[in-house]
């Protein structure tokens, strides 16, 4: 199973964060990427930095034949065409693509390169903004590492929030 994270919380070419990320689910059933299923949206608040507009998110499975480096470069294309800059690190933006899991594999960082491709991706563990949408569209799913499931996570981050 692939899963990919969309988040958005700027309005760009494609629209306001909600027809963005409306928009990026279509760019991921467009070949060479098959969309299989895909999570509702949600409204969530900003990650990192608090002083921000609330995000859009939501999370997809697609199906593909792309090496996971390859896969990446096409959803780093996708951004770019909905107007994604980096500029700031868990700043403001117009689209967000993350690759959160590729059919259960895990790499590390092993290479010198700017940013190496890291799955499953990093942090997840603690992000209720992903793990909600994926319960959502995938509640089997588990994480490749702890072999929790994304509900399972999700209650343990509650009870440990007291929430």
């Amino acid at each position: 199973m692939i899963i990919i994270a969309l988040g958005s919380n700027m309005s760009g070419p494609w629209g306001t964060p909600r027809e963005t990320v409306i928009r990026a689910m279509k760019a991921l059933d467009t070949f060479p990427l098959k969309l299989v299923a895909a999570s509702p949206l949600a409204v969530t608040e900003p990650f990192g930095r608090k002083n921000q507009p609330q995000f859009v998110n939501a999370a997809a499975v697609i199906a593909c034949h792309l090496s996971p480096d390859a896969l990446m470069r096409k959803l780093h294309m996708i951004e770019r065409d909905a107007g994604r800059q980096r500029r700031v690190r868990w700043g403001p933006r117009t689209l967000d693509l993350d690759l959160i899991d590729y059919h259960g594999l895990t790499r590390r960082k092993r290479s010198l390169s700017i940013r190496p491709l890291v799955l499953p991706h990093p942090g997840i563990s603690e992000r209720l903004f992903v793990l909600e949408p994926i319960r959502d569209v995938a509640p089997a799913w588990r994480h490749p590492l702890t072999k929790e499931t994304a509900a399972f996570t999700i209650c343990k981050l509650r009870r440990l929030s007291g929430t």
